[in-house]
């Protein structure tokens, strides 16, 4: 039974239950009755309903239904009267097993009231009520306090839900305490603990950080690479070359048509309206506006010629450009444009030829501008300008056209670039719709990056397989699209774009199985959700959902809806109490969506008091809040200083218990048809106006048998005359009662509805039904019953679909059948009914292409083929005309290496050169990042605890101040055990972040360390095996970059970068290893350059780190200092056991225990313990390692690396080493030997193969729905776990002899290694049972845990302690 509550993951069907139980204790005694009542209305906010029914028992009955009307404006108080006097007059006493036909119960006692939803949540006053079936039940104990035990279905509620729930219902108890007259609409569901998770509505969001306008960007990327490709246009045949252009191309045609505009008086604020064709001259049209500091508005040539007016009129254009293959300006509207509009600069038939010569309506149409095509213009526009006019529909069947702002087309493209890994190397699509807002967003985004813009035909959009074909063949690498276009890709794919890493989508709903198709064919691409309208123009919230490849389970715990997610950089989402403005939306609660960002859009234009209502000034801030801090900037005239606005989207949401915002529906009547938004109004109000209706209705219903959203107009008819024309037979039955049966006797009627509309609306809004009626069925309150308005799959018709015409050719039968199978709203199809005017649409041509190639076995039938022959009669000659023909596969697989590309192009951020280090100090003063991770603290203890070398101990901690990062890192250090009170003394924390600039480290700070610091030991990483590349450069990559430069000042340091050999996570390497092993050698040498892992690093972390190493390495090539230490697996301290517990090791230990079984791998595993590692860290920083390694080669004699190095010295090359230690374990132990031991200390663990052990896991955590440690990874496990954890062999010679080096400061020396056996491994156990991460051996054995005592502070500590995923 579905649920009315706002659930977390999708309800299982048929349903199952995972109880779960949370206690929480109430600071005071509270009532049963107060608690009760605060709980219906807690419902009836997280619902909406206006009647809320819950579960709950009385004195003298176990099971009851308890049913109360709530409205928002009703007193706490008359509700608490409600839930008190009801137990007398409960509904129905119910056992458990007819709860769940309450509803039923509950009809059969008040059939005159609305039925409630189904019953969801219970609430009992004793513990020891029997079970009873509602997904929540709240058992409140009768103590002092009150003590709540809250039982819930897991599979539908994350713990963190249940937590808010508990939270929010006890403050309504607290707050209703204080005021019981409150209303129960206005009553605070937000606690303090969701105001830190929840966006603040009073921060600054940075209103006055202008980018600069796009134009100007794009100038200055053409000026600096004027040779790279801009746009490549595809051809319309094979066997033409596809037309490429250049950023000088480009830019030149575009300034060419600015001096044209200039030179004909457009000015800054006119108006020039584009007749578009997607393609490149668009590009140069839109830019070259930009230039004239002008605003562009695009028209599709294919609206109707009325609805093509209607926007000239809204727009009041003063220039005009119409593209050549736009086609010519029908005559209706070149008749308005003569007699009502005042165009100063008209350029016709705009044409870039291949070689970059733009012409217009002659060759020469250009000559008095062409001597400027190098001469940027230079029009100076502000944040406030306007460069865009794009409509969105209106009420009253006008559409409103949208100001949209300079301020917001390049404010969030750094971001977007740093969040998505978008780079210059990218390649953008053009596949939005020319005249909807997105294609800004297509065009723009490229021409900021310096990137390409890649543009296909129609045929490769609109047929069947073919865009995913046209998106491999051109290594598309980044695209934009709707849900609609997204199907339209998805369709008949038979391709796979392994270049293809991020497609947003926006404009629609996104559902799970929108993403799963698409990523079907394009594992490496992560979905982006943004949700956004042309009223926040760039300004929009963002929700990822990483690519196949990386988390392909990641959409199992999602419902079937994509969140709308938080807003990106600068950019909140607040979800507004309806009944109480002032107020945000506590977690769960539903309420309106309003935008607060500094890129909305200006407003409407011509429209002050519509602007008005949606663009509001923010009520959370006192006005003049913000002060103009803004002087000297040549674009301060066009800037109106910070205006904190408010866009009210008219949205319904809630935000989720982990701050994403999840979208409900709309507040009025505005709906999305395959990605346009439309005003069901706006057709309304042209519907009402035809003659022969008298009432009608739009609404938009799912087609069951197509499985899309479609819209439907209920009309009632003028019973006139004239309408005996349109009707076959008397018009008389026309005053029966309910529906018209007979639709066949109406057909003229409703096509010549469709066409009346179709003159006025676009396509995409004219309805696919109209469905006459003898009149509106109504409710109680006299309005019209949306819900009893039938769908036409429910109506008794009195013929099915037939052709008009008769000798139809065998061709034109199967096609006639396949039109009556895409269109069964449609009830006679002649020869010559066009398709896309009985309801056809383009998504509904591309099933119809596949049915053609189905039935007919043709390939070469195509959107643009549909589109040519729209009719039975024309699409069969072509299909005769065609014959059969063999289908063709043609797979095009590039390998896309962004990480490799990243480092190249981030190698022009390091600094020139490096002083080296020549002279070292007795102690020297150490900066340690990612201080507070698990190997970070084991760092921090061994250079602590060393009486010479070292000095000072700079601490960087991410935390607020000073006192929360020693609070943290004290934390960190309690919870490992290695915390002791005389450290601060040795250490100082620093705080900041490695996502920032100065690793967010004030500058004052930042000058003083460097004065400071000898020794950088940079271990701070967002570790994360899940996360691609692009969510963890900001932190990984470019943090470190910050660390490098770093050390270009002040006094030359040494630098320590702490790597992993995640590196070497590639069958080169493996290979490898086998081979130099065979010949004698330890292993991987640590010389080797990484080379081999250029390409086919399978997770983000290792692509990460391996573009650290390569920034690092290339810095010391540039005079640096240091090494490079590459751990393998880190596990716990050998002397007191303290481990990690979020380890890959650890989980894999745990989860086999979980499930029983153990896989039978006999790779070896190179794991090291954490002290040893931090030992190797600690010693290189001291003894960095000069060039000593052998090259693994047959020699006779070998020679050295440093022996060679100091030959190339000699004949006077600058050689600079940053050398590289490689951490292996010293012995290494097997994953079958692990596991062997695990039973060796009595645990009972079987073993079996790999295959059953995977099947086995995946019945365990998919199926059974078990807890496993392992379902983080699951995606790792279940994916050749023995090919990916075979590690290769290591040489560490480096390693060893900084060990020994160390013997000087430490007085040991391990340079002989370290690894974990027998007796290490029970120490982990041991203290993995202490800690409560695992169970106790249940088994009978020979070998006997170690007694580890864990102190009460280290697990409190180990409570606050960030896993693995967080920053360290």
């Amino acid at each position: 039974m579905p649920s009315p509550l706002p659930a977390d993951h999708p309800r299982p069907n048929p349903l199952r239950t995972s109880p779960a139980a949370q206690s929480f204790s109430l600071d005071q005694h509270t009532p049963s009755s107060l608690l009760l009542a605060a709980l219906v209305a807690l419902a009836h906010r997280l619902t909406g309903d206006d009647h809320v029914c819950i579960a709950t028992n009385t004195q003298t009955a176990p099971h009851v239904v308890l049913r109360v009307p709530v409205t928002p404006a009703l007193p706490f108080a008359a509700l608490l009267a409600l839930v008190a006097n009801a137990y007398p007059s409960l509904l129905h006493l119910l056992t458990p097993q007819l709860l769940q036909n309450a509803s039923e119960s509950i009809a059969l006692q008040r059939a005159h009231d609305p039925l409630p939803a189904d019953l969801c949540l219970g609430f009992y006053t004793c513990s020891d009520t029997p079970s009873c079936p509602t997904d929540i039940s709240i058992f409140a104990q009768n103590t002092h306090p009150t003590t709540l035990q809250v039982h819930y279905n897991q599979l539908l509620f994350s713990p963190d839900r249940i937590t808010y729930l508990v939270q929010q219902l006890t403050q309504i108890v607290y707050q209703v305490a204080l005021d019981r007259n409150q209303k129960v609409g206005s009553i605070s569901l937000l606690t303090p603990a969701q105001k830190l998770l929840l966006p603040d509505p009073t921060v600054d969001l940075h209103w006055s950080l202008f980018q600069g306008p796009i134009q100007d960007i794009f100038a200055s990327n053409a000026h600096k690479h004027p040779d790279r490709t801009c746009v490549v246009e595809t051809p319309l045949t094979k066997d033409t070359p596809s037309r490429i252009f250049s950023y000088r191309h480009i830019n030149e045609a575009s300034n060419i048509v600015a001096h044209h505009l200039i030179n004909k008086q457009i000015k800054t604020g006119d108006v020039v309206m584009v007749f578009a064709y997607r393609g490149v001259d668009l590009v140069i049209a839109v830019m070259g506006v930009l230039k004239a500091g002008a605003t562009f508005s695009v028209i599709d040539p294919a609206y109707p010629p009325s609805r093509q007016c209607i926007y000239l009129k809204v727009a009041q254009p003063a220039g005009l450009i119409v593209l050549l293959k736009a086609g010519n300006i029908q005559d209706t509207v070149r008749q308005y444009i003569t007699d009502e509009l005042n165009i100063k600069a008209e350029i016709l038939a705009l044409y870039i030829q291949d070689d970059g010569k733009l012409i217009g309506q002659s060759d020469s149409f250009f000559s008095k501008e062409i001597k400027f095509a190098s001469v940027h213009p230079g029009i100076v526009v502000g944040p406030d300008s306007i460069p865009t006019l794009s409509f969105t529909s209106g009420s009253e069947g006008i559409p409103k056209g949208v100001k949209g702002r300079h301020f917001s087309l390049t404010f969030y493209f750094p971001w977007m670039s740093q969040e998505f890994g978008l780079s210059q190397n990218d390649k953008f699509t053009m596949l939005s719709g020319i005249a909807h807002d997105p294609i800004q967003r297509d065009i723009f985004t490229p021409l900021f990056l310096g990137a390409q813009l890649i543009i296909p035909t129609a045929d490769d959009i609109g047929t069947p397989g073919q865009l995913a074909k046209w998106m491999a063949r051109s290594a598309a690498t980044v695209t934009h699209l709707t849900p609609a276009m997204g199907q339209l890709l998805s369709a008949q794919c038979e391709t796979q774009i392994p270049s293809l890493h991020h497609a947003l989508f926006v404009g629609d709903i996104l559902t799970k199985r929108d993403c799963l198709r698409l990523q079907s064919f394009a594992r490496n691409c992560s979905v982006v959700n943004m949700y956004g309208s042309t009223e926040t123009q760039r300004s929009v919230s963002f929700f990822l959902v990483p690519c196949l490849s990386s988390a392909p389970t990641f959409l199992n715990s999602l419902k079937d809806v994509i969140p709308a997610g938080k807003g990106m950089k600068d950019v909140q989402l607040l979800v507004i109490n309806r009944n109480e403005p002032s107020q945000l939306c506590g977690i769960g609660e539903l309420g309106e969506i309003y935008v607060r960002a500094g890129g909305l859009a200006e407003g409407y234009l011509q429209l002050p008091d519509v602007t008005k209502e949606k663009f509001v000034e923010n009520w959370f801030v006192e006005k003049g809040f913000w002060k103009n801090e803004v002087f000297g900037k040549e674009w301060e005239d066009h800037w109106f200083g910070p205006r904190d606005r408010l866009y009210r989207t008219g949205d319904l949401g809630r935000y989720l218990p982990d701050g994403n915002v999840e979208c409900s529906g709309r507040a009025d009547d505005q709906v999305k048809i395959r990605g346009f938004r439309i005003e069901l109004g706006e057709i309304d109000t042209f519907l009402s106006q035809h003659p022969f209706i008298r009432e009608n209705i739009t609404l938009v219903k799912r087609d069951k048998k197509n499985e899309q959203d479609i819209l439907i107009s209920y009309i009632v008819l003028e019973l006139k005359s004239d309408l005996k024309g349109l009707v076959d037979g008397d018009i008389n039955d026309l005053q029966g009662d309910g529906i018209i049966l007979d639709l066949k006797k109406y057909e003229k009627l409703i096509k010549d509805v469709k066409e009346y509309l179709k003159n006025r609306l676009p396509s995409y809004a004219v309805p696919t039904v109209i469905l006459p009626l003898h009149r509106f069925p109504l409710n109680p309150n006299g309005k019209i019953d949306k819900p009893s308005l039938p769908f036409p799959d429910s109506i008794t018709l009195t013929s099915e679909s037939s052709c008009t015409e008769s000798n139809l050719t065998p061709t034109q039968q199967l096609i006639f059948n396949i039109w009556k199978n895409l269109l069964p709203h449609t009830r006679s199809i002649s020869l010559q009914d066009d398709f896309f005017e009985i309801g056809g649409h383009s998504i509904l041509a591309t099933r119809l292409i596949f049915e053609i190639r189905k039935e007919f076995g043709i390939n070469e039938i195509s959107l643009h083929s549909i589109f040519l022959n729209p009719t039975i009669k024309s699409l069969s000659l072509q299909i005769d005309n065609l014959g059969n023909s063999e289908k063709s596969r043609n797979e095009c697989q590039q390998d896309c290496i962004l990480y490799a590309e990243d480092a190249q192009e981030l190698v022009d951020g390091l600094d020139d050169s490096y002083a080296p280090v020549s002279i070292t100090p007795k102690f020297q003063n150490v900066l340690v990042t990612g201080s507070t991770g698990f190997l970070g603290v084991f760092i921090l203890r061994d250079l602590v605890e060393r009486k010479s070398g070292i000095g000072k101990i700079f601490a960087h901690v991410r935390a607020k101040n000073a006192l929360d990062g020693i609070t943290r890192l004290r934390n960190s250090c309690l919870a490992y055990g290695v915390w002791h009170a005389d450290w601060p003394l040795r250490i100082e924390v620093v705080t900041g972040d490695l996502t920032q600039e100065r690793l967010g480290v004030d500058v004052d700070t930042w000058r003083q360390l460097a004065g400071a610091v000898d020794i950088v030991i940079h271990n701070g990483a967002l570790v994360h095996w899940v996360y691609p590349y692009s969510k963890l450069r900001a932190t990984n990559v470019l943090g470190t970059i910050e660390a490098l430069s770093f050390c270009s000042f002040g006094k030359p340091k040494t630098f320590i970068f702490v790597s992993s050999t995640s590196v070497l996570d590639t069958e080169y390497y493996v290979r490898l290893s086998d081979t130099v092993v065979d010949q004698g050698f330890p292993g991987i040498s640590e010389d080797d350059d990484l080379s081999g892992s250029k390409t086919g690093l399978s997770t983000g972390y290792a692509q990460s780190k391996w573009v650290g190493e390569y920034l690092v390495r290339e810095a010391g090539a540039r005079g640096l200092t240091g090494c490079i230490v590459r751990p393998g697996y880190i596990t716990g301290d050998s002397k007191s056991g303290a481990t990690n517990t979020d380890d890959f090791l650890m989980r894999l230990i745990k989860g086999c225990l979980q499930l029983g079984l153990a896989p039978d791998i006999h790779n070896s595993i190179n794991m090291v313990p954490v002290n040893h590692v931090a030992r190797i860290v600690t010693a290189c920083s001291l003894n960095p390692p000069e060039y000593f390694g052998v090259a693994q080669v047959t020699g006779h004699p070998r020679m050295r690396f440093d022996q060679l190095f100091s030959i190339l010295s000699s004949f006077g090359y600058d050689v600079e080493y940053f050398g590289v230690a490689q951490v292996t374990g010293h012995p290494r132990m097997r994953f079958d030997q692990l596991f062997s031991i695990l039973s060796s200390f009595g645990y009972d663990v079987g073993h079996t193969d790999y295959i059953p052990w995977k099947e086995a896991l995946e019945r365990h955590v998919f199926q059974e729905s078990k807890n496993n440690a392992l379902y983080p990874l699951v995606h790792f496990l279940l994916n050749d776990l023995p090919q990916n954890t075979k590690a290769p062999e290591l040489d560490d010679i480096n390693t060893q002899t900084a060990l020994r080096k160390d013997l000087q400061y430490t007085g040991e020396d391990l340079s002989h290694g370290a690894g974990v056996g027998e007796e290490d491994l029970g120490m982990y156990l041991a203290y993995l049972n202490a800690i409560g991460f695992l169970s106790a051996p249940t088994l009978a054995s020979k070998l006997k845990l170690p007694s580890v005592s864990i102190d009460e502070s280290i697990l409190k500590s180990l409570e606050k302690v960030g896993g693995r995923g967080a920053k360290v």
